[in-house]
């Protein structure tokens, strides 16, 4: 799959997984919402589900290592139907007061009704990308 494919199936996809590495190089897995902008994914930490801090660990990861990898997925039992993208990069963590991150709020906005209403307040990740690959099976 091109690049341009790839980032086009990405962009698709409801839901994709962060994977971040603190400076241990232990890998964390999350499934995560997400907008994609140009060369950019934003996600941003939300207060509908339960969380014990606001301070988790993939913030932590990319604040020790900013490398991340994002991976949106379709599956079906036919299975020449599969495909995945993946989304190579730097991730930058965006302080609630920044511009960028209203902008990447208004995004998710438009793209999670949940979000309309109740906007995410925490901090926004931003990806930025260098890297899209994928794979798609002979109907994907």
């Amino acid at each position: 799959m091109d690049p341009t494919e790839a980032r086009t199936r990405f962009a698709t996809a409801r839901v994709a997984r962060l994977a971040t590495a603190g400076a241990d190089g232990r890998p964390h897995l999350v499934p995560v919402v997400f907008a994609v902008d140009g060369p950019r994914v934003y996600s941003a930490v939300d207060d509908v589900k339960a969380k014990s801090t606001m301070r988790l660990k993939r913030m932590r990861n990319i604040a020790e290592n900013p490398a991340v990898a994002l991976l949106a997925d379709h599956y079906e039992d036919d299975w020449t139907a599969l495909w995945w993208a993946r989304a190579d990069g730097v991730a930058r963590l965006l302080d609630p007061g920044d511009p960028e991150a209203a902008h990447a709020r208004r995004l998710l906005a438009a793209r999670y009704p949940q979000y309309r209403d109740a906007p995410p307040p925490g901090t926004v990740i931003a990806v930025d990308v260098t890297r899209w690959s994928g794979w798609a099976g002979a109907a994907g």
